[in-house]
């Protein structure tokens, strides 16, 4: 590897020519930047889910004034 001037933590590999960071603290802070991040998709799409749920409980309460409703005006 060899250490690209003006960066402590960046080398070229010999072989590919490709730029590789050793910082380990930089390395750990990405990764648990991304576990943040799905962690937070994950708790974005369960409270879509609780929406969700909680709109087909309305409309199935709805529905079910509304069938009390016409059967109550029938039998009038």
């Amino acid at each position: 590897m060899i250490p690209v001037e003006g960066h402590n933590n960046l080398f070229r590999d010999e072989n590919s020519g490709a730029i590789v960071n050793c910082d380990t603290r930089e390395y750990n802070q990405y990764i648990k930047m991304k576990k943040d991040r799905q962690k937070q998709k994950n708790e974005i799409a369960e409270l879509k889910n609780d929406v969700q749920q909680i709109k087909n409980l309305l409309m199935e309460l709805i529905n079910e004034n509304g069938s009390r409703k016409n059967s109550i005006g029938e039998s009038e």
